[in-house]
């Protein structure tokens, strides 16, 4: 069946058109910045026109003799400069000057020359801002004649529409720069990395749904960059969790047939273990002397058959957490092995008294109670335990004596069948200890192995986290 197409997300959410809008933004940032200067040098120019505009005006004072004109003359040049009065003097020149009958009040003298640049932008805004039009005195040097001052008295406010009208073009190239910048952007990444990445998007979706299907698997392309790197180990990932998935399945499907193997072949073993019992009646003394370790080798049997069905069948319950002292379970856990086994282990307990912990006080037993027996099958002699609390957590350290674990169990040591330190063991122990503690939250780790000893460290949280409400009550009423 194919896998359903995925669903595109809307234009507005979709990553090109995020793209797009981050495109327009940045471009139009980006104009701003140039046009802070730009609109500053506008006005800067344009001041600096009407002073060249207003020299060339005067200039007609110096074909008359006595260095006037008529008014009429005068007004048609004052007209022209858009000026109220222009002023033109220097060391050695004659003052020639331009003014209108009734000039108005000056509002702000503007010099042109020697102006720093942070000044030109404020001036700038300061035009742009205002509401009103103000009469401005400009100063400035002549451009034709040096050491020469012309002064122009005009009008802001057609500077100021000037200055208006030229923003408003930049605006309008601003916007189709950024539009452009961004449907060729647009475009680009459509083809470049949202196509390809859907199509990764898609495949993982076909392959989350039938991932052993092996048609679902992607073709990576040959592509030498990032995406292209994303899909040749997509490729890989695919194909290894494929493959594990297909072990897997085969290892389910030998493991249950081992569980009925193991359950016919237990009870045979019991039947022959009941017939071996007889064997040590016997009067022929080399049969005496072979029983026992029949009886052995049968109960070694019997006992793999029994952890491998447990192991395939029983799930360790969730921990059902109460509040209990560490060193009462310590003890017990020391005077069952010298029941139960006849060990001669040394137990020391160096779990503080009032030291409480929260968790299942019957599988936490089951796990020192491996841990401890463990070490005695290795040999060891002295079973040290103790615990407190670290970092936010409650740590248990179980050490022993003994000789140490082998280096391949090490490489093993939490892997069903294949983690055990000793002939004939099964390497569940370690297993169900560690599937105990991380159900309680925790974990197991090891700390030390040498010759000699091994160090493991058990690790809880503190007391009260996990618990439900009545086990909170139970803490609280401990405590």
């Amino acid at each position: 069946m194919a896998a359903k197409r995925l669903p595109r997300p809307r234009l507005a959410r979709g990553l090109s058109a995020r793209l797009l809008i981050l495109t327009v933004f940045f471009v139009m940032v980006s104009e701003v910045a140039v046009y802070v200067p730009s609109i500053a040098r506008f006005r800067q120019q344009y001041l600096q026109e009407r002073i060249s505009t207003a020299q060339l005006a005067t200039l007609a004072l110096e074909a008359t003799p006595d260095k006037m004109v008529s008014d009429e003359l005068a007004m048609k040049l004052l007209d022209q400069v858009g000026a109220y009065g222009i002023a033109l003097a220097g060391p050695d020149l004659t003052k020639r000057a331009l003014y209108r009958k009734m000039p108005p009040k000056t509002d702000l003298v503007v010099p042109i020359d020697d102006t720093r640049p942070i000044d030109l932008i404020m001036d700038a805004f300061d035009t742009l801002v205002q509401d009103r039009n103000r009469v401005l005195r400009v100063i400035g040097y002549s451009p034709k004649e040096g050491g020469a001052v012309i002064e122009v008295v005009i009008d802001e406010t057609p500077m100021r529409l000037a200055m208006y009208s030229y923003s408003y073009r930049i605006l309008g190239l601003s916007i189709a720069i950024a539009l452009a910048t961004a449907a060729l952007v647009f475009v680009s990444l459509q083809w470049i990395m949202v196509r390809p990445i859907r199509r990764l998007t898609e495949n993982m979706i076909a392959f989350r749904t039938d991932p052993e299907d092996a048609s679902r698997m992607i073709n990576a392309s040959a592509r030498s960059d990032e995406i292209g790197m994303a899909e040749r180990e997509l490729a890989v990932m695919q194909r290894d969790l494929r493959a594990a998935l297909t072990q897997k399945a085969r290892l389910a499907a030998i493991g249950v047939a081992v569980a009925k193997i193991s359950h016919d072949l237990r009870n045979i073993l019991q039947t022959a273990s009941v017939v071996s019992d007889r064997l040590i009646t016997t009067s022929d003394p080399e049969v005496a002397r072979m029983a026992p370790r029949l009886m052995e080798s049968i109960d070694r049997a019997v006992n793999l058959c029994r952890l491998t069905l447990d192991y395939a069948h029983d799930e360790p319950p969730p921990p059902r957490r109460d509040l209990f002292p560490l060193r009462d379970l310590v003890d017990d856990v020391g005077a069952d092995q010298m029941l139960t086994d006849g060990s001669e282990v040394h137990f020391e307990n160096e779990v503080a008294g009032d030291l409480v912990i929260v968790a299942d006080r019957e599988q936490l037993f089951r796990v020192l109670g491996n841990l401890s027996r463990n070490a005695a099958q290795a040999g060891a002699k002295n079973v040290r335990i103790s615990a407190g609390p670290r970092d936010g957590r409650i740590e248990i350290t179980v050490a022993d004596d003994g000789p140490g674990l082998p280096a391949k169990a090490r490489e093993h040591l939490f892997q069903p069948f294949i983690g055990s330190a000793r002939s004939g063991g099964t390497g569940l122990g370690l297993v169900i200890v560690r599937e105990i503690m991380r159900a309680h939250g925790g974990d197991i780790t090891v700390l030390e192995t040498s010759e000699k000893g091994t160090v493991f460290r058990l690790s809880l949280p503190l007391q009260g986290q996990g618990l439900g409400t009545a086990g909170r009550e139970t803490a609280a009423a401990a405590s």
